[in-house]
């Protein structure tokens, strides 16, 4: 198709400011791939760039006889955006930078082709927005809910089901609700699929944004479905079907036929299609004025100086930050002694600290010893940030311990995290009160500041080391065995009412090591 040559000027400073982008931000963009790469929750998301610029093309004879305009006021939005791409990459916060990264790719299009041009594109600008790997935040609660679904299931069709967490037996075996079995990558797919379904199908906002209903409550329906089927397959099968390969398999041609029914029916209610690009491209606007090129290329200078400002900045917070490697030397505590020995094989799964400290104050007057894991980072980056989805309790590939409850505490105005973690999994067991167990109070530890929220702890971090202050951070889990916890983790309590000032004084004393002395 030959371009017009109003087009050519804008379309080259887009494409220059783009490239700039993808230059500065490659690190961004990278990890991007890394998990589509990596995690089949995500792997749909291969398809968008290309998904994105197919949508483009087919809309080329409605853009051809537009007048691409720069509008460089809409560069004002590339501050905030850049703002947020800065607090990510300083919380070490992956979605954000990316959201952040691909917000500034869409800025760009109003900026320098014009906001007539970037209204006409808006859903394949949007639909950009589903690379993003985004939503693993919803498998604990997806997880919860399935295996609440199953189990009452089960048990309304007359079978009796023990359930402790998200494992359950019932007389013919054991049963884990894992992270496979969250419905997370039916959710992620059938929700880009819908809305491009709901674009391409229906003219009308109402039935486009029903229809995307349908595709957010349709594989949530369905995945608690295939559970249930997928346990009663077992169940009357003598646990000869839907436990091994064929799981995953009938797990997936299940979900396909469900969403194929979910288009069909969809497609009743389709309107038609809209009046041919090629005949609306018949009737060209009126003839455009003249773009000044000096406007075009300020527009350009503006956008690559507001495109290279956060990577600056980052830089320079960059020097105010300390990469030598901490020790953490666990404090002397009144009437306890340290033991560099944890109080059961947990091990909590908390991937590359810079530093740990793993081990147990045990009473010197003969009390129940309490446990205490820390672990600490500083200079994070991807791979070796603290608050992320993959730093947990308990690993969800872990066949040793499991987490059976969650909750929160409060102590002294401060509110902790709570678990009660089990060892081994259910069918490892002839009795569950075999199992050891322990009761986990978790809290983390933000430069000298203490928060049991993910995103609290992250923004906090993300403000201190953009202040120049650092980003050491630790998380602190302080755990004992239930029976000698008591009721209402009576041991733990006291254990941090007389002695987290101890902790932090500790921690506090890791962060203000002189640099030369930390060489």
């Amino acid at each position: 198709m030959h371009l017009p040559k109003p087009w050519r000027l804008p379309l080259f400073a887009l494409l220059a400011a783009w490239a700039l982008l993808a230059l500065l931000y490659a690190q961004t963009g990278a990890a991007m791939v890394v998990i589509w790469n990596r995690s089949e929750t995500f792997a749909h998301a291969w398809t968008v760039p290309p998904i994105s610029a197919w949508l483009v093309w087919r809309m080329r004879g409605l853009l051809a006889p537009m007048q691409p305009r720069p509008a460089p006021a809409w560069l004002l939005l590339m501050l905030p955006l850049g703002f947020f791409w800065l607090l990510g990459d300083l919380a070490a916060a992956n979605s954000v930078t990316q959201f952040a990264m691909l917000g500034m790719a869409v800025a760009l299009v109003p900026a320098l082709l014009g906001p007539a041009v970037a209204a006409r594109l808006s859903f394949p600008l949007g639909f950009l927005f589903f690379a993003v790997p985004f939503g693993d935040f919803l498998t604990p609660w997806l997880i919860d809910r399935t295996a609440d679904f199953t189990v009452m299931a089960v048990r309304a069709t007359g079978i009796p089901v023990f359930r402790e967490g998200n494992q359950f037996v019932i007389p013919t075996g054991s049963w884990s609700v894992v992270d496979a079995c969250s419905g997370i990558r039916y959710l992620m797919a059938s929700l880009m699929v819908g809305t491009l379904f709901a674009y391409l199908n229906y003219r009308s906002n109402r039935k486009r944004w029903a229809f995307v209903g349908v595709a957010i409550v349709t594989p949530l329906v369905a995945n608690w479905l295939r559970a249930y089927m997928i346990v009663m397959l077992g169940h009357f099968s003598g646990n000869r079907l839907a436990v091994g390969v064929d799981h995953i398999i009938y797990g997936w041609v299940f979900f396909g036929l469900i969403m194929l029914a979910m288009f069909m029916i969809g497609a009743r209610w389709a309107d038609p299609d809209a009046e041919p690009a090629s005949a609306q491209a018949d009737h060209p606007m009126a003839a455009p004025h003249a773009l000044p090129t000096g406007r075009v290329l300020a527009s350009l200078v503006a956008a690559l100086l507001l495109v290279a400002l956060p990577v600056g900045m980052r830089a320079n917070a960059s020097h105010s930050v300390t990469a030598a490697k901490p020790t953490v030397s666990m404090p002397q505590l009144a009437g306890l002694t340290w033991v560099g020995e944890p109080l059961t094989d947990w091990q909590p799964h908390f991937l590359n600290p810079a530093a740990t400290a793993y081990g147990r104050y045990e009473s010197q007057d003969g009390g129940a010893a309490v446990g205490v894991y820390i672990g600490y980072y500083r200079d994070q980056r991807q791979g070796r940030q603290l608050v992320t989805s993959v730093n947990v309790l308990v690993a969800a590939e872990s066949d040793t311990w499991a987490r059976t409850a969650s909750g929160k505490a409060e102590l002294d105005g401060q509110v902790w995290r709570t678990a009660s973690l089990r060892g081994h999994s259910l069918a490892q067991l002839n009795s569950v009160t075999q199992a050891p167990r322990l009761r986990v109070w978790q809290i983390y530890w933000i430069n000298g500041r203490a928060f049991s929220s993910d995103w609290q702890a992250k923004a906090y971090g993300a403000v201190q080391a953009l202040l120049g202050h650092g980003d050491d951070a630790a998380v602190i889990l302080v755990h004992a065995d239930p029976a000698a916890a008591g009721a209402d983790d009576a041991l733990l309590r006291d254990f941090l009412r007389k002695h987290w000032g101890s902790l932090d004084t500790a921690l506090r004393g890791v962060r203000d090591l002189p640099a030369a002395a930390r060489q």
